[in-house]
């Protein structure tokens, strides 16, 4: 991946290249994901095993920005890039919405750290002794909680910044699965359920699951991410009673939006044909789920996680746009009159159309490359503004 530094006014950020590939093995070769990882200088944070019954955090660490305890623009995008980009309320919508984001182990630096990233953006305070952010276990209790995990650690991170930046009124779950299986991630997205959430973001996934009844919430939005290994698909985000969320490049851009936006190489899409297709889905190369239904960027993002991993440092992959999606539909406080994604395929639906870019090679192309209208990789387009939410 060849990398331009891009100098706009006094903000200096690090972008990858627009066609900027990563490979696109299965899941379940590690190996090969790991070595094709480092040759772009990402690794992943969490170990990805050839096990069907375990998923895998999708945020991905680059290599070559090295973390520091002080923050810099050059360590990559924040809050007010997200809100340009997605033309979004994001200080004036939001109050009373409570996001969830589900991952494994503890985080024993998770209140700390989002603290510190808030305050860096000039975000309001949000702590337990407020009421805005709240740890629970797998059981929705403060405690106890399972062993940290350094690896999840920068997913929690990551998910509880992401959900600031873009709705900073928002009140925080960040939810602590004992295990990265999916009975105990099912169970820790039924509890967040039960505690009041409005939306619950999953930043993982896996494979060989079938069955979503721990992810189908009416009245919840439950949005997951699309994968970082490219074409193919992954759970729980193929379930039909999930939004999912594939990934893009940014790119500022001298047009009217100030942004250009690509298909991210890395994301996963693709066609889950033992899955029922939803009623609102109407493309015709896949008889039954299609993954995706909408996309957002996943690539280049700042995050601070003081947890082994010294600070700030800069991010990659689709677990940046699940969180940043749930979010949008937090702002527009719909989740309890929505029925999943089906508000993103109604016709003439705000969402910037995603034309260029690839994820891999497939038949039909649409599963894998994007064009005018739906495609795989980007679903319907990205956010604009928050009514197709």
């Amino acid at each position: 991946m060849h990398l331009r530094y891009l100098v706009i006014g006094s903000w200096l950020a690090l972008a990858a290249c627009e066609q900027g590939t990563l490979a696109t093995p299965s899941w379940s070769a590690p190996v090969a994901v790991a070595t094709s990882l480092e040759a772009q200088h990402l690794r992943r944070a969490c170990d990805v095993r050839a096990d069907p019954n375990r998923y895998h955090c999708d945020v991905l660490i680059r290599t070559d920005v090295a973390p520091s305890p002080q923050y810099s623009a050059y360590f990559g995008y924040g809050p007010s890039d997200f809100q340009s980009a997605y033309n979004l309320p994001s200080f004036s919508d939001g109050s009373g919405q409570a996001v969830a984001v589900v991952d494994v182990g503890d985080d024993p630096n998770a209140e700390e750290d989002l603290a510190t990233y808030r305050s860096n953006y000039g975000l309001p305070p949000c702590s337990s002794s407020s009421g805005c952010f709240r740890k629970l276990n797998q059981k929705g209790q403060n405690g106890p909680y399972p062993p940290p995990n350094a690896g999840w650690a920068v997913e929690e991170s990551l998910d509880v910044d992401m959900v600031s930046a873009i709705c900073p009124n928002c009140d925080i779950l960040l939810m602590e699965a004992n295990e990265p299986t999916f009975r105990s991630l099912g169970k820790t997205v039924d509890e967040a359920v039960l505690l009041g959430a409005n939306v619950v973001s999953n930043s993982y996934g896996g494979s060989g699951t079938t069955g979503s009844r721990y992810f189908d919430h009416p009245g919840t939005i439950i949005t997951a991410s699309a994968g970082d290994s490219g074409y193919g698909i992954q759970s729980p985000a193929d379930f039909a009673t999930v939004v999912a969320v594939g990934g893009t490049v940014l790119s500022r851009h001298k047009n009217q939006r100030g942004w250009s936006e690509v298909v991210w190489s890395g994301t996963g899409s693709g066609c889950a044909v033992s899955i029922e297709k939803p009623s609102w889905q109407r493309d015709k190369g896949c008889k039954g789920r299609t993954m995706n239904d909408v996309s957002a960027l996943a690539t280049n993002v700042a995050i601070y996680d003081s947890y082994q991993e010294g600070g700030w440092f800069t991010v990659s992959g689709t677990s940046i746009s699940s969180p940043l999606v749930a979010s949008v539909y937090a702002l527009a406080g719909n989740a309890g009159s929505v029925n999943a994604a089906q508000t993103l395929y109604v016709r003439g639906a705000s969402l910037y159309d995603i034309t260029r870019g690839s994820n891999g090679t497939c038949q039909p192309a649409y599963l894998c490359t994007a064009r005018r209208g739906y495609d795989g990789p980007s679903g319907n387009g990205t956010p604009n503004g928050t009514t197709a939410f």
